[in-house]
Order: structure tokens, then sequence, then C-alpha cells
């Protein structure tokens, strides 16, 4: 947790991303996905880097026992507020919790904060740690050509330094964006199973969160009708797997369960 990836989500705009806009797709999708792959409720959800607790209010919601583990103290707090959700300060290399202690574990966030694989890597094998025997870890990853995708969808292209700063991750993976000043990792997708290998998960599963739905121009107007949305969700799922389609999505889901 670098000062400036303090300062920026202490902006608190995280509670927002992901119930505003196109950001619905990605909550919605990763709600879709999780509910098929998380082991059944009552069970106990380790949510690592979950922010204000976006998704952990509702898998409280559905049954689960959550605790919220998160570096940011804004978010701790807020999440601490919500019904069912324990929270508290914590890191996804040095998870404060006891080996064999949780039934699923989430990294929803922390994979694309940690530029250096070797932390990526230890990341995953700590939730292994936690995890049971059988235990699901689930995994959000940032495509590597995300930023161009994006930034062309929302007119940023035009600027010379989101240009080149798009480009430069599209190289090496290495996001910084102008103004924030902390880096992010984007993966390529065919990468994500190696990490979760030298981590202890031979075998995985992959979604594509978004398809290439997150940069149609009429998003918005699909995700506020929910005849549409449903239609919208439907088509995602039933490509969500495809091979050559996974690139195309912002975020990568990727899962894996811990051998006994």
């Amino acid at each position: 947790m670098t000062p400036e990836l303090l300062a920026y989500y202490d902006q608190d705009r995280e509670d927002a991303r992901l119930r505003e806009g196109r950001g619905r797709l990605e909550f919605w999708r990763t709600q879709d996905v999780l509910r098929r792959t998380l082991p059944p409720a009552p069970a106990r959800v380790l949510d690592v880097g979950g922010g204000t607790g976006v998704h952990a209010e509702w898998l409280s919601a559905d049954g689960y026992e959550v605790e919220l583990l998160d570096p940011v103290p804004r978010h701790v707090g807020r999440a601490a507020r919500l019904t069912g959700v324990t929270a508290r300060l914590g890191d996804a290399r040095r998870l404060p919790v006891a080996d064999a202690s949780q039934d699923a574990v989430l990294l929803l966030g922390p994979l694309y904060h940690l530029p250096d694989r070797a932390d990526r890597v230890l990341a995953l094998t700590e939730a292994r740690r936690a995890l049971r025997p059988g235990g699901v870890v689930a995994a959000a990853t940032i495509n590597r050509h995300a930023a161009v995708h994006d930034t062309i969808c929302t007119g940023h292209y035009l600027q010379e330094r989101e240009r080149e700063a798009a480009h430069a991750a599209a190289t090496d993976g290495i996001m910084i964006s102008p103004g924030r000043g902390f880096p992010a990792y984007f993966h390529e997708p065919d990468e994500v199973p190696g990490e979760f290998a030298d981590a202890g998960f031979p075998d995985v599963e992959r979604y594509g969160l978004e398809g290439a739905f997150w940069l149609y121009g009429d998003i918005g107007d699909w995700l506020d009708d929910p005849e549409r949305r449903v239609l919208l969700l439907d088509a995602q799922r039933s490509m969500e797997s495809v091979p050559s389609l996974l690139g195309v999505s912002g975020h990568l889901l990727t899962v894996a369960r811990r051998d006994q």
C-alpha cells in the first residue's frame, strides 16, 4: 500500500464504482459467476481487498459468513457497518487467519495492485493456505489491453499522456495512470493460470466478465432496463469462457479449488 494508492482510495470513489454506470456490468457478472462457483451457504468467505463491501454485502444477505480484509482504513470502516460482515485491516500477502479456516477466499482486487509477480503468487499461496481442502479461490485480474479499449471508449485516448500509458500497459502490463502515480498490473489472460499453478492450484476455470459489451456506447441503457439486462447477462454467460474472447473483457475472473 503506497501513499499514492492510499490517497487514491481515500477519495472514497470505490463504493460507487460498481453501483453506477457500466461498472454495474462487472458487478452483476462477478455476482453471477460467484453464485455458481462458491460452496453453498452457509460457508465462511474471506473477502480479501474487499473495499467498502460491495460484494460482501450481497454475500452476507445470501447467508454466507463474511470477513472482509482491506488495507484502506476508510474502506474497512464503511464495510464494518454492513449487516453480517466483519471487517479489519489486512494484506493479501499476509492473511491474518488460521490455516484451512476458510471455505472460500476472494481476491477481487489485490492481484492487479501487485505489480511484482512474486507478490501475486504469494497472495495466491496465502489464499491456498487459508482454504480448507476443497475450498474455492476466485481472483480478478485486469486484461492487458483494457486501458486501450477503455480510453477509446471514454475519449481519453485523445490525450497524449493517457494514450502513452495505455500502450505502455499493453506492452509490458505495467499501467501507471496519469495523475494517480501508482502502478497496476494488467495480465495477459494466458499468464494467469501459471501464477495459480505456482501457488498450488494446477487447474483453473476462467470467466470473461464483461465481454465486449462494456465498450458499447449504449451499455447504460441495457443495464437500466431489467428485461434487456437479463438478455445481456445471458448473452455474456453463453460465451464467458470462450478462449478467443477472454482478453476482450476488461476483467477476468479465475476460479480454482484447493486439492485434498
